[in-house]
């Protein structure tokens, strides 16, 4: 084998290796995005969740007219 045959094709394997890590890389961040986007998605509903029970117990506190015990005893 010729020597320039030679060194042509470690390099072809070094670019191949190199472009198959990126690939790889590239695969795992996509991964992670798509757990990240959900882990998000989760926070944000149990955010309006959290929301909708704090302005139901500001509604239950602030009435001119209201018994806290039996307000919590409906809940």
């Amino acid at each position: 084998m010729n020597m320039w045959v030679a060194i042509v094709c470690i390099v072809a394997i070094v670019f191949l290796s190199d472009s198959i890590n990126k690939m790889s890389k590239a695969k795992l961040k996509k991964k992670s995005d798509k757990i990240d986007n959900a882990e998000l998605a989760d926070s944000l509903r149990r955010i309006e969740e959290l929301e909708e029970r704090i302005q139901v117990l500001e509604r239950i506190v602030t009435e001119n007219k209201f018994d806290l015990r039996s307000e919590i005893n409906k809940l």
